[in-house]
């Protein structure tokens, strides 16, 4: 291999123009990329050109962060991700497909999972990356978390000259930054939004975990209308971002977003995430006076949010310091109800004229003495017909009277026969506070389910779908407890959030059990989403039963309008061990029906 200072002589020997010095050069240059590229060494226009910011909406950064990444100097600025190009594979497995960001030293890439058949997305640094160590750490504990709250972690891995970070990919997901993009939410959609993301970050911080980088692009909403988290201690590991008082900063973020949600502003100067920010010199201004219409309750609960970075709270009240305080702060307010759907009038019946031995022509093309006989209504029938056509259909309107009256008389029979002990038969229920048989209702259909948790693990999230697959053999399961029948004082209760596609009048469930023995309490409850604040205590209860069967039947005194629907587990009995699980108090769930 040539070097350098060889390669100068030759060309000045041979003279500044000759060919053979202009091929030495070419040459000289080939064999210097070559040894750079096999001691990992990047050009340095290379490196300004690919640490740019391409954009990518999920790692916005500020400016400068981008301006250190651009500088080739910056020793954050690793070598090893700028040399990775699509269709580089990772352990084999991992196709990385787009590069969305790539700035302070590390990447972020679309990538295919080409195992699991499924989209993925990687963040990319170079093993020797000073934040190579912390970004690893942040990954496998966010990992170990396994809220659906938040953007899963796959993997986590050092792997020879790089580290990288493989997370979900939500293809049927938008981001907050662009639903603001649009317009302002909605009062619901605000509230589910500051509701679920407090709740989930109280989760988190309960772990020990913090986001410190809770900005709009970093917040989801699914098809389902579920907020979800992305980044979760990452986002800030691979920028080196840290706080002392992580819950205070994680509480204002919270409040930030619920602040650009009601008004599409940033609350503070300085544009951001495609937002504009708040006039100079005039403060913090409350929502509802930045834009009308805007729901106090919720304008008053963003302030309180935002009273960490010097906000005042609106009638005195307390700031909020904390996702925890924020949550329950959310879970006293009223619940804001979706709006009612506007239904537009169809348009007026347009009434088609035809004439006769003419149809489809206009009355102009016939003659005048035609049109005026087709102006005339039509005679009445005459004759023998008519009389018989007049006698059958006055037969068959007595002969339908005489049906419907009997069909009524028998129901009315029914009502009274009784059993073969000559007792009324009878079913009761605790919320009904009548006797009577139950309707006959068709089910309505359930399009998702998840388990929901007031204190301590999960039981078995991943079969929630065994209890409306229509599989009587399958099941969801309670873990065994051994501390007594009442789940209340040691647990709260066990259960699971239904959604039923749209909001319904539910008034009633039929619910399938496996084991039978010792009662079994259920409770359900009209939620807002799928994944609720941890309590039942603000949540509006449809009906209660119990039961010491395999089949519960439940039945409201009135029926209530919601989407989610959940089904609370508070007493359960006490069942033998078997190959899944310990003997002790448990209830496992086979079949679940709502009917309105």
């Amino acid at each position: 291999m040539a070097e350098r200072g060889t390669a100068a002589v030759d060309v000045a020997d041979d003279g500044e123009d000759s060919p053979v010095a202009k091929a030495d050069q070419v040459m000289a240059d080939g064999d210097n990329r070559r040894e750079k590229a096999e001691r990992g060494e990047p050009e340095a226009d290379t490196v300004i050109a690919d640490t740019v910011d391409t954009g990518d909406p999920s790692e916005q950064s500020s400016p400068a962060d981008a301006g250190r990444s651009a500088d080739p100097e910056d020793p954050s600025a690793g070598s090893a991700a700028t040399e990775l190009h699509s269709g580089h594979k990772l352990a084999a497995r991992y196709r990385l497909e787009e590069c969305v960001t790539r700035l302070d030293g590390f990447s972020s890439w679309r990538a295919v999972d080409e195992k699991l058949r499924r989209a993925v997305g990687v963040h990319l640094l170079p093993a020797d990356h000073p934040r190579a160590r912390t970004v690893l750490s942040a990954a496998r504990s966010s990992a170990l978390l396994g809220d659906p709250r938040f953007v899963q972690v796959l993997d986590a891995v050092e792997e020879g000259d790089h580290v990288y970070v493989v997370h979900e990919w939500l293809p049927d997901a938008t981001e907050l930054t662009s639903l603001l993009a649009a317009g302002p939410l909605e009062a619901h959609d605000a509230y589910q939004l500051v509701s679920q993301i407090s709740t989930a970050m109280t989760a988190a911080h309960r772990e020990g975990l913090a986001h410190l980088r809770l900005t709009p692009s970093a917040v989801l909403r699914t098809s389902t209308g579920q907020y979800r988290i992305r980044g979760l201690a990452v986002n800030a590991a691979l920028r080196g971002i840290s706080s002392d008082t992580p819950q205070r900063t994680d509480t204002e973020a919270i409040g930030a977003l619920l602040y650009a949600s009601l008004t599409q502003r940033w609350p503070y100067e300085e544009d951001a995430y495609g937002l504009s920010g708040l006039p100079k010199d005039v403060g913090l201004l409350p929502p509802d006076q930045v834009r009308a219409g805007v729901h106090r309750g919720l304008s008053e609960l963003s302030m309180r949010a935002l009273a960490n970075d010097g906000a005042t709270a609106s009638r005195q009240e307390p700031a909020c310091t904390s996702p925890e305080e924020l949550s329950k702060a959310v879970a006293a307010m009223p619940r804001v109800r979706r709006p009612e759907p506007v239904f537009t009038a169809p348009p007026e019946y347009q009434r088609t004229t035809y004439q006769q031995g003419a149809y489809g022509r206009p009355a102009a093309h016939l003659g005048s003495a035609q049109a005026a006989v087709d102006e005339q209504p039509p005679a009445p029938l005459q004759g023998r017909s008519g009389r018989i056509l007049k006698w059958s259909v006055a037969a068959l309107l007595i002969a339908a009277l005489g049906l419907g009256s009997w069909q009524l008389a028998d129901a009315v029979l029914d009502r009274d026969k009784v059993d073969d002990q000559g007792s009324t038969q009878q079913m009761t229920n605790e919320d009904t506070g009548k006797d009577g048989p139950n309707p006959v209702a068709k089910p309505f259909s359930i399009t998702a389910a998840r388990e929901f948790v007031v204190q301590g693990s999960q039981q078995n999230p991943g079969d929630v779908g065994k209890t409306f697959d229509r599989d009587p053999s399958s099941y969801w399961r309670s873990k065994s407890f051994v501390d007594g029948p009442s789940l209340v004082a040691y647990k709260g209760g066990v259960g699971i959030v239904y959604d039923l596609g749209e909001d319904r009048d539910v008034s009633g469930a039929s619910i399938g059990l496996r084991y039978a023995g010792d009662r079994t309490t259920a409770t359900l409850y009209a939620t807002d989403s799928l994944t609720p604040p941890p309590s039942v205590d603000g949540m509006q209860r449809i009906a209660k039963g119990t039961t010491q069967d395999t089949r519960l039947a439940l039945k409201a005194k009135k029926a209530v309008n919601t989407r989610y629907v959940l089904l609370w587990l508070t007493d359960v009995p006490s069942a033998p061990g078997d190959e899944f699980s310990g003997s002790g108090y448990k209830q496992a769930i086979t079949d679940v029906k709502f009917t309105g």
